[in-house]
């Protein structure tokens, strides 16, 4: 699978060769993304079989929704999440984003339960949930919610945000 349009219209804010980390990477395929752009990237998931090893992307096996956040603060450029919320990491990935970082964030949100999975209110956004969170505290580049026909139709919100301080 390739990588969410939206990531790759925001990856080039990420300072060259600055390291990636890529939040619940799943296969990896936005991991493979910024390591063939020449970042080195850690990719982090609680099930790392399906990640494929290669040059420039670290893999990290770590239960995001259950333990201490497994990663050093304050040291990416880019912080990649896609299809993913588990809203007490929010903090945890602010804190992750050198000065001058970049967030690129992109789930699924309230009705999307009209698709398919996931309908269960814990894992969809709520309306503006992320710029109301990350807009307060980091520099919002792009923001977008509602619904999209591809890859498949689902209801989203995105967020594109670099840390200024």
């Amino acid at each position: 699978m390739d990588a969410s349009g939206w990531v790759v219209r925001h990856a080039p804010l990420v300072p060259p060769g600055g390291v990636v980390l890529d939040v619940a990477t799943g296969s990896g395929r936005h991991a493979a993304y910024f390591a063939d752009r020449g970042h080195p990237v850690v990719a982090v998931d609680r099930d790392t079989a399906h990640v494929r090893p290669r040059d420039r992307i670290r893999v990290v096996r770590a239960d995001l929704e259950d333990g201490a956040w497994p990663l050093a603060a304050g040291v990416f450029s880019g912080v990649v999440v896609a299809n993913y919320l588990w809203r007490p990491l929010f903090e945890d990935l602010l804190g992750a984003l050198n000065p001058g970082g970049v967030l690129i964030y992109e789930t699924f949100a309230a009705g999307n339960e009209r698709f398919g999975k996931p309908s269960n209110p814990a894992y969809l956004l709520c309306e503006n949930e992320l710029i109301a969170f990350f807009g307060q505290r980091l520099r919002v580049e792009a923001f977008e919610q509602g619904q999209i026909s591809a890859p498949r139709a689902a209801v989203v919100q995105r967020i594109c945000a670099v840390r200024s301080e």
